[in-house]
Protein backbone atom coordinates (compact mmCIF):
# COMPACT_ATOMS: atom_id res chain seq x y z
CA UNK A 1 0.00 0.00 0.00
CA UNK A 2 2.67 2.42 0.81
CA UNK A 3 4.39 1.58 -2.24
CA UNK A 4 1.50 2.70 -4.73
CA UNK A 5 0.86 5.68 -2.34
CA UNK A 6 4.19 7.23 -2.72
CA UNK A 7 4.69 6.19 -6.13
CA UNK A 8 0.93 8.02 -7.13
CA UNK A 9 2.03 10.79 -5.33
CA UNK A 10 5.50 10.91 -7.41
CA UNK A 11 2.92 10.81 -10.33
CA UNK A 12 1.09 14.06 -9.12
CA UNK A 13 4.25 16.02 -8.81
CA UNK A 14 5.36 15.10 -12.16
CA UNK A 15 2.27 15.72 -14.18
CA UNK A 16 2.87 19.33 -12.66
CA UNK A 17 0.39 19.57 -9.15
CA UNK A 18 2.06 21.73 -6.53
CA UNK A 19 0.16 19.71 -3.43
CA UNK A 20 -0.93 16.07 -3.37
CA UNK A 21 -2.42 14.20 -0.23
CA UNK A 22 -4.78 11.43 0.40
CA UNK A 23 -7.81 10.86 2.13
CA UNK A 24 -9.93 7.82 3.30
CA UNK A 25 -12.81 8.10 1.70
CA UNK A 26 -15.56 8.02 3.83
CA UNK A 27 -18.37 9.93 5.08
CA UNK A 28 -18.38 13.45 6.48
CA UNK A 29 -19.18 13.32 9.35
CA UNK A 30 -18.59 16.84 10.86
CA UNK A 31 -18.06 18.70 7.51
CA UNK A 32 -21.69 17.43 6.39
CA UNK A 33 -23.38 18.62 10.00
CA UNK A 34 -21.69 22.12 8.70
CA UNK A 35 -23.20 21.96 5.57
CA UNK A 36 -26.39 21.21 6.32
CA UNK A 37 -26.78 24.27 9.18
CA UNK A 38 -25.18 26.40 6.50
CA UNK A 39 -27.80 25.15 3.81
CA UNK A 40 -30.57 25.98 6.56
CA UNK A 41 -29.43 29.38 7.30
CA UNK A 42 -29.92 30.72 3.58
CA UNK A 43 -26.22 31.09 3.17
CA UNK A 44 -26.21 29.43 -0.23
CA UNK A 45 -28.30 32.54 -1.94
CA UNK A 46 -29.27 31.07 -5.33
CA UNK A 47 -26.95 27.74 -5.85
CA UNK A 48 -30.20 25.94 -5.66
CA UNK A 49 -27.90 22.98 -7.12
CA UNK A 50 -26.32 22.70 -3.81
CA UNK A 51 -29.12 21.35 -2.40
CA UNK A 52 -29.26 18.56 -4.04
CA UNK A 53 -27.36 15.10 -4.23
CA UNK A 54 -26.63 15.97 -0.47
CA UNK A 55 -25.96 12.13 -0.47
CA UNK A 56 -22.92 12.02 -2.88
CA UNK A 57 -21.87 15.56 -1.13
CA UNK A 58 -21.89 13.77 2.50
CA UNK A 59 -20.36 10.48 1.12
CA UNK A 60 -17.95 9.71 -2.19
CA UNK A 61 -18.61 6.21 -1.64
CA UNK A 62 -22.21 7.36 -3.14
CA UNK A 63 -20.33 8.72 -6.28
CA UNK A 64 -18.16 5.77 -6.56
CA UNK A 65 -19.27 2.55 -5.21
CA UNK A 66 -16.50 0.70 -3.25
CA UNK A 67 -14.41 4.07 -3.44
CA UNK A 68 -11.66 3.50 -0.33
CA UNK A 69 -9.37 6.93 -1.01
CA UNK A 70 -9.36 10.21 -1.89
CA UNK A 71 -6.51 11.07 -4.11
CA UNK A 72 -6.67 14.85 -3.63
CA UNK A 73 -4.60 17.53 -5.61
CA UNK A 74 -3.73 21.41 -5.35
CA UNK A 75 -2.32 23.52 -8.38
CA UNK A 76 -0.47 27.33 -7.11
CA UNK A 77 -2.24 29.54 -9.77
CA UNK A 78 -0.55 33.11 -8.35
CA UNK A 79 1.09 35.57 -10.82
CA UNK A 80 2.84 38.50 -9.64
CA UNK A 81 0.57 41.35 -11.06
CA UNK A 82 -1.20 44.00 -8.62
CA UNK A 83 -5.13 44.99 -9.10
CA UNK A 84 -6.09 48.64 -10.59
CA UNK A 85 -6.32 51.33 -8.46
CA UNK A 86 -8.27 53.62 -11.48
CA UNK A 87 -11.61 53.40 -10.54
CA UNK A 88 -13.40 53.93 -14.00
CA UNK A 89 -11.19 50.14 -14.09
CA UNK A 90 -13.05 47.23 -12.94
CA UNK A 91 -11.29 44.46 -10.65
CA UNK A 92 -11.09 40.59 -11.78
CA UNK A 93 -10.29 37.61 -9.42
CA UNK A 94 -7.04 37.00 -9.70
CA UNK A 95 -8.10 33.29 -10.42
CA UNK A 96 -9.50 34.22 -13.53
CA UNK A 97 -6.97 35.90 -15.01
CA UNK A 98 -5.40 33.26 -17.57
CA UNK A 99 -7.72 30.24 -19.27
CA UNK A 100 -10.20 28.65 -17.38
CA UNK A 101 -9.05 26.33 -14.57
CA UNK A 102 -11.27 23.95 -15.08
CA UNK A 103 -9.63 22.57 -18.18
CA UNK A 104 -5.98 22.94 -16.85
CA UNK A 105 -6.80 20.88 -14.00
CA UNK A 106 -8.93 18.36 -15.56
CA UNK A 107 -6.40 17.57 -18.17
CA UNK A 108 -3.64 16.96 -15.37
CA UNK A 109 -6.03 14.73 -13.23
CA UNK A 110 -7.02 13.09 -16.48
CA UNK A 111 -3.51 12.19 -16.62
CA UNK A 112 -3.00 11.14 -13.16
CA UNK A 113 -6.35 8.91 -13.65
CA UNK A 114 -4.33 7.59 -16.42
CA UNK A 115 -1.58 6.50 -14.47
CA UNK A 116 -2.89 5.02 -11.58
CA UNK A 117 -4.56 2.68 -13.85
CA UNK A 118 -1.34 1.98 -15.23
CA UNK A 119 0.09 0.97 -11.62
CA UNK A 120 -2.93 -0.40 -11.17
CA UNK A 121 -5.27 -1.96 -13.81
CA UNK A 122 -8.44 -3.02 -12.27
CA UNK A 123 -8.39 -0.20 -9.83
CA UNK A 124 -11.59 2.12 -10.92
CA UNK A 125 -11.69 6.39 -10.16
CA UNK A 126 -13.46 9.39 -10.78
CA UNK A 127 -11.98 13.15 -11.15
CA UNK A 128 -13.78 16.31 -10.19
CA UNK A 129 -12.36 19.29 -10.36
CA UNK A 130 -15.28 22.25 -8.68
CA UNK A 131 -18.22 20.77 -11.09
CA UNK A 132 -19.54 18.15 -9.05
CA UNK A 133 -21.11 17.43 -5.42
CA UNK A 134 -17.51 16.70 -4.06
CA UNK A 135 -16.70 18.91 -0.66
CA UNK A 136 -13.49 19.64 -2.27
CA UNK A 137 -11.25 22.27 0.35
CA UNK A 138 -12.72 19.54 3.07
CA UNK A 139 -11.19 16.64 1.44
CA UNK A 140 -8.37 18.73 0.88
CA UNK A 141 -7.92 19.48 4.58
CA UNK A 142 -8.89 16.06 5.36
CA UNK A 143 -5.96 14.80 3.10
CA UNK A 144 -3.13 17.04 4.89
CA UNK A 145 -2.90 19.68 1.93
CA UNK A 146 -3.74 22.71 4.49
CA UNK A 147 -6.56 23.82 6.57
CA UNK A 148 -9.51 25.87 5.94
CA UNK A 149 -9.29 29.57 7.08
CA UNK A 150 -11.98 31.94 8.84
CA UNK A 151 -12.62 32.74 5.17
CA UNK A 152 -13.23 29.41 4.47
CA UNK A 153 -11.07 28.47 1.70
CA UNK A 154 -7.90 26.23 1.88
CA UNK A 155 -4.76 28.02 3.12
CA UNK A 156 -1.63 25.65 2.01
CA UNK A 157 1.97 26.49 4.08
CA UNK A 158 3.49 26.81 0.95
CA UNK A 159 1.13 28.98 -1.69
CA UNK A 160 -1.42 30.37 0.62
CA UNK A 161 -4.46 29.92 -0.40
CA UNK A 162 -3.87 30.42 -4.00
CA UNK A 163 -4.36 27.55 -5.48
CA UNK A 164 -6.91 25.26 -7.62
CA UNK A 165 -8.19 22.04 -5.84
CA UNK A 166 -9.13 18.64 -7.80
CA UNK A 167 -9.41 15.30 -6.63
CA UNK A 168 -9.57 11.68 -7.93
CA UNK A 169 -11.90 9.42 -6.08
CA UNK A 170 -10.37 5.56 -6.26
CA UNK A 171 -11.07 1.92 -4.52
CA UNK A 172 -7.29 1.60 -4.51
CA UNK A 173 -6.75 1.07 -0.83
CA UNK A 174 -4.10 3.84 0.07
CA UNK A 175 -2.37 5.02 3.34
CA UNK A 176 -3.98 8.37 4.46
CA UNK A 177 -2.40 11.42 5.32
CA UNK A 178 -2.86 13.41 8.96
CA UNK A 179 -4.91 16.28 8.83
CA UNK A 180 -2.78 19.34 9.34
CA UNK A 181 -3.54 21.53 12.57
CA UNK A 182 -5.26 25.30 11.88
CA UNK A 183 -3.04 28.06 11.94
CA UNK A 184 -5.40 31.23 11.69
CA UNK A 185 -4.69 31.21 15.48
CA UNK A 186 -6.41 34.33 16.96
CA UNK A 187 -5.72 36.49 13.07
CA UNK A 188 -9.41 37.99 12.23
CA UNK A 189 -7.43 40.14 9.18
CA UNK A 190 -10.28 38.36 6.55
CA UNK A 191 -13.34 39.02 8.69
CA UNK A 192 -12.22 42.90 9.55
CA UNK A 193 -11.62 43.68 5.92
CA UNK A 194 -14.50 42.42 4.01
CA UNK A 195 -16.93 45.48 2.65
CA UNK A 196 -20.02 43.76 3.35
CA UNK A 197 -19.59 41.90 6.57
CA UNK A 198 -20.08 38.63 4.32
CA UNK A 199 -17.88 36.45 6.74
CA UNK A 200 -20.99 36.04 9.58
CA UNK A 201 -18.24 34.35 11.81
CA UNK A 202 -15.32 32.63 11.60
CA UNK A 203 -14.89 29.75 9.23
CA UNK A 204 -18.93 31.11 7.99
CA UNK A 205 -19.27 33.00 4.89
CA UNK A 206 -23.10 34.31 3.75
CA UNK A 207 -23.29 34.41 0.25
CA UNK A 208 -26.08 36.84 -0.05
CA UNK A 209 -23.51 39.05 0.71
CA UNK A 210 -20.51 38.15 -1.14
CA UNK A 211 -19.08 40.15 -3.21
CA UNK A 212 -17.86 36.70 -5.54
CA UNK A 213 -20.61 34.91 -5.07
CA UNK A 214 -22.78 38.36 -6.18
CA UNK A 215 -20.63 38.54 -9.30
CA UNK A 216 -20.27 35.26 -10.60
CA UNK A 217 -22.87 32.64 -9.49
CA UNK A 218 -26.06 34.94 -8.45
CA UNK A 219 -28.78 34.76 -10.90
CA UNK A 220 -30.80 38.39 -10.68
CA UNK A 221 -30.11 41.66 -9.73
CA UNK A 222 -27.05 42.65 -7.02
CA UNK A 223 -28.84 44.04 -4.15
CA UNK A 224 -29.01 47.97 -4.19
CA UNK A 225 -26.99 48.75 -0.74
CA UNK A 226 -24.23 46.09 -1.69
CA UNK A 227 -23.19 48.63 -4.96
CA UNK A 228 -21.07 51.20 -2.89
CA UNK A 229 -19.39 48.31 -1.21
CA UNK A 230 -17.55 46.47 -4.24
CA UNK A 231 -14.74 48.39 -4.47
CA UNK A 232 -14.46 48.22 -8.14
CA UNK A 233 -14.74 43.94 -8.53
CA UNK A 234 -16.71 42.81 -12.09
CA UNK A 235 -15.97 39.40 -11.35
CA UNK A 236 -15.43 37.69 -8.21
CA UNK A 237 -12.95 39.30 -5.07
CA UNK A 238 -9.82 38.47 -3.38
CA UNK A 239 -10.32 41.06 -0.96
CA UNK A 240 -10.24 37.99 1.82
CA UNK A 241 -7.04 36.54 0.85
CA UNK A 242 -5.15 39.60 -0.27
CA UNK A 243 -5.21 40.30 3.36
CA UNK A 244 -4.14 37.37 4.46
CA UNK A 245 -1.05 36.36 6.07
CA UNK A 246 0.11 32.95 4.70
CA UNK A 247 -0.46 34.83 1.49
CA UNK A 248 2.55 36.31 2.03
CA UNK A 249 4.33 33.48 1.33
CA UNK A 250 2.75 33.19 -2.31
CA UNK A 251 4.98 31.92 -5.40
CA UNK A 252 5.32 32.60 -9.07
CA UNK A 253 3.09 29.49 -10.50
CA UNK A 254 4.84 27.77 -13.13
CA UNK A 255 2.10 27.14 -15.24
CA UNK A 256 1.69 29.06 -18.01
CA UNK A 257 -1.95 28.80 -18.59
CA UNK A 258 -2.28 31.18 -15.57
CA UNK A 259 -0.21 33.50 -16.83
CA UNK A 260 -2.87 36.91 -17.18
CA UNK A 261 -4.41 36.77 -21.03
CA UNK A 262 -4.49 40.24 -22.43
CA UNK A 263 -7.62 41.90 -21.14
CA UNK A 264 -8.29 40.24 -18.30
CA UNK A 265 -6.98 42.04 -15.11
CA UNK A 266 -8.73 44.31 -15.42
CA UNK A 267 -12.05 46.09 -17.27
CA UNK A 268 -13.14 49.17 -18.39
CA UNK A 269 -16.36 49.28 -16.86
CA UNK A 270 -17.90 51.98 -19.27
CA UNK A 271 -16.86 49.22 -22.12
CA UNK A 272 -17.96 46.12 -20.70
CA UNK A 273 -21.35 47.41 -19.96
CA UNK A 274 -21.32 48.04 -24.15
CA UNK A 275 -19.41 44.96 -25.02
CA UNK A 276 -21.41 42.89 -27.64
CA UNK A 277 -22.09 39.63 -27.32
CA UNK A 278 -19.86 38.58 -30.33
CA UNK A 279 -17.28 40.78 -28.54
CA UNK A 280 -17.64 39.00 -24.97
CA UNK A 281 -17.58 35.36 -26.86
CA UNK A 282 -13.90 35.91 -28.57
CA UNK A 283 -12.51 37.63 -25.72
CA UNK A 284 -13.19 35.31 -22.89
CA UNK A 285 -13.34 32.52 -25.18
CA UNK A 286 -11.49 29.31 -22.93
CA UNK A 287 -11.84 31.84 -20.12
CA UNK A 288 -13.70 31.39 -16.54
CA UNK A 289 -15.08 34.69 -16.82
CA UNK A 290 -17.42 33.45 -19.55
CA UNK A 291 -19.62 31.72 -16.80
CA UNK A 292 -21.05 34.78 -16.13
CA UNK A 293 -22.03 35.56 -19.11
CA UNK A 294 -22.06 39.35 -20.94
CA UNK A 295 -25.49 39.70 -19.31
CA UNK A 296 -24.13 39.15 -16.10
CA UNK A 297 -20.76 40.92 -16.17
CA UNK A 298 -22.73 44.35 -17.77
CA UNK A 299 -25.04 43.62 -14.61
CA UNK A 300 -21.70 44.26 -12.77
CA UNK A 301 -19.87 46.94 -14.21
CA UNK A 302 -23.43 48.83 -14.19
CA UNK A 303 -23.76 48.00 -10.34
CA UNK A 304 -19.81 49.37 -9.28
CA UNK A 305 -20.55 52.26 -11.47
CA UNK A 306 -24.03 53.35 -9.43
CA UNK A 307 -22.11 52.35 -5.92
CA UNK A 308 -19.02 55.29 -7.45
CA UNK A 309 -21.77 57.39 -7.69
CA UNK A 310 -23.47 57.07 -4.50
CA UNK A 311 -20.26 57.50 -2.51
Amino acid sequence: MNDLTDRIKELALEIGFTNVGIARAEHLSDESAHLTEWLARGFHGTMSWMEGNVEKRHDPRKILPGARSMVCVALNYYTDMRHPVDTARGKISRYAWGDDYHEIVSEKLEGLARGMSRLAPTSQSKIYVDTGPVMEKAWAAKAGMGWQGKHTNLITKEYGSWVFLGEVITDLDLKPDEPMADFCGTCTACIEACPTDAIVEPYVVDSNKCISYLTIEHKGEIPAEIHPLMEQWVYGCDICQDVCPWNSFQQQTQEKGFQPRPGNVELNLEGTISLSQSDFAERFRKSSIKRTKREGLARNARAVLEGQKRK
